[in-house]
Parts: structure tokens; C-alpha cells; sequence
């Protein structure tokens, strides 16, 4: 029996439409992070001395400001991926910020927005450090010409020395804080269990400055509503470690750090968890997973 023309003219459409829904490309998926900046790490990438973003830095002129001793931005000069977290980098007692400046460039290549700071005197203690640095992140997201390249929901600290001490009081005082990274941390303060900010606290070996033993260790320990904590001892290593030219091992953990908890990327966790190991370790505490 033949087949009726409108019944000829219906399987023609349904057999059109059913090509063309396979021949239209599905829009992209949403992406699982809208944080994440830069491609997939591996051992390689985070080891490096760059990252993949080309970067710019800025002087922030003592002049120009009065509550921190000014410094150097460090910034990705793409902005096609969208805003950076934003990171504040203190110096130890009576250094100036050229004994952390290594790290401006090295995380700023990576996706973040970096300030190097200098504090209003060599002598000041780390609690005054901390202030500062949260200075220096409000700079960084009030003031800056850098300021709309940065999300300021999503910030963090790191100090060395006295400094690390002060990211310490910065996080205790600002909770808001994505991630803290004291490295080889001096203060008179031993217990730190309001802080509730993720935190990895680099200790050294050879430490005779802050021993980790009365320093590093039991600021760890004590960080009991952190939501997150890690403790890396570098193996023979002393006080200046994180100054000295750069350390590879520093630049990598504090990286996939900020990484996990400032821009929330997951594909981070691979070298945080399970703990690290390697000659260039003494010792590595975690609380993995991470939440």
C-alpha cells in the first residue's frame, strides 16, 4: 500500500531534525572551578622558576602609602581568564622585601596577584607585620591600578621569619583569609587556635633562629580549628631557607597551597596529599583530606 504523503513528509522532518541535533556541537560544560587559572599542573610546571602567565610588576612607593613600607605588585598581564586571587609577601626582622621578592614573579606567572612588601621599619615585631600585610591587601584591592584584576574574596598571606609570624596574626585577626603560608616563622605567641584560615607553616631543620621545636611545631600543633593544615620541615636546612635565592621545595608546597585554597583547584592535591616525601623533606603533617 503506498506510503500517504503527509506521513512521507513527517518521517522527512524527523529524520532532518534528528541530524541536525547530532551535527550541533553541545555547548561547552560549565567549568567544574570558575577559579581555576593555568593549565593542568604537574611536577614539572610547579617546580619551574615560571608559570605560563606573562607578568608586569608595578612599584608601590613608600610615599604612597602609610600603613605598610610599600613594595612591588607582581600581576598577570592576561586577563582573558578573568580575575586572580591576590597574595601579600612580608620579609623578616631587619630585612626588606628583596630577601622575598624571588616569590613575587614565581606565583605571579602562575595566576596569582602578588605584593612584595617592605614594612615601616626593619625592627617591627610580627604582629605589626600582620597588619600590614592585610594593609597591603586592602591597598592591593581599594587602591591598586591592579585592582580589578583581583577577586577579593580570595586572598592570602605569607611572611618569613618575623613575617611568618605575622601571616600568623594576619590570619588570626582576618579569618576571611583563603590560605596563610608561614615559612620558617618567629613569635612569642605559641598558641594560634583561633585561627581558622588553611594553613602550611615551613619549618627548617638547622633552624637556630626559630627552632622548629619551639616554634614551627607547636604552631602547628596548636592550630586545632584551622580547617586545613600542613606542617613541611626542610630537610638540613636553616633559618634563611626560604630567602636564599630561591627554594624550589618552598616555591612548590607554598604553590599548591595557595593553589587549593585560594582559587579552590582541586588538581592540586596531588602533590599535597598523600603527604609528600623526598630527600629534600625532614618531615610532612597534614590533616588530608582536605575539606
Amino acid at each position: 500500500m503506498p506510503v500517504p504523503a503527509r506521513t512521507r513528509k513527517l518521517a522527512l522532518l524527523t529524520a532532518l531534525c534528528a541530524a541536525f541535533v547530532l551535527a550541533t556541537p553541545a555547548p561547552p560544560a560549565a567549568a567544574a572551578n570558575p577559579y581555576e587559572r593555568g593549565p593542568a599542573p604537574t611536577n614539572a610546571s610547579i617546580e619551574a622558576s615560571r608559570g605560563t602567565f606573562a607578568i608586569a610588576q608595578v612599584t608601590v612607593a613608600r610615599s604612597s602609602v602609610s600603613t605598610f613600607g610599600g613594595g612591588t605588585i607582581y600581576y598577570p598581564t592576561d586577563t582573558s581568564a578573568g580575575t586572580f586571587g591576590a597574595i601579600a609577601v612580608s620579609p623578616g626582622f631587619t630585612a626588606s622585601q628583596s630577601s622575598i621578592a624571588w616569590l613575587g614573579p614565581r606565583l605571579a606567572s602562575q595566576g596569582f596577584v602578588v605584593i612584595t612588601i617592605d614594612t615601616r621599619s626593619t625592627l617591627d615585631q610580627p604582629d605589626s607585620r600582620g597588619t600590614q600585610l592585610l594593609a597591603a591587601l586592602d591597598y592591593l584591592t581599594n587602591t591598586s591600578s591592579v585592582r580589578t584584576r583581583i577577586d577579593a574574596t580570595r586572598l592570602g598571606v605569607m611572611g618569613h621569619s618575623m613575617g611568618g609570624g605575622g601571616s600568623l596574626a594576619a590570619a588570626r585577626t582576618r579569618p576571611a583569609l583563603q590560605a596563610a603560608v608561614p615559612m620558617t616563622p618567629w613569635h612569642g605567641t605559641k598558641s594560634w587556635t583561633t585561627v581558622r584560615v588553611p594553613t602550611l607553616i615551613i619549618g627548617a631543620e638547622n633552624d637556630t633562629v626559630a627552632p622548629v621545636s619551639s616554634h614551627a611545631e607547636p604552631f602547628y600543633t596548636s592550630l586545632t580549628t584551622a580547617p586545613d593544615k600542613a606542617y613541611l620541615e626542610l630537610n638540613n636546612a636553616s633559618h634563611s631557607a626560604p630567602t636564599e635565592g630561591g627554594s624550589v621545595t618552598v616555591a612548590k608546597y607554598s604553590l599548591s597551597w595557595l593553589k587549593r585554597f585560594i582559587d579552590n583547584d582541586t588538581r592540586y592535591d596531588q602533590f599535597l596529599c598523600p603527604a609528600p616525601s623526598g630527600t629534600a623533606i625532614q618531615e610532612y603533617r597534614d590533616t588530608c583530606p582536605h575539606s
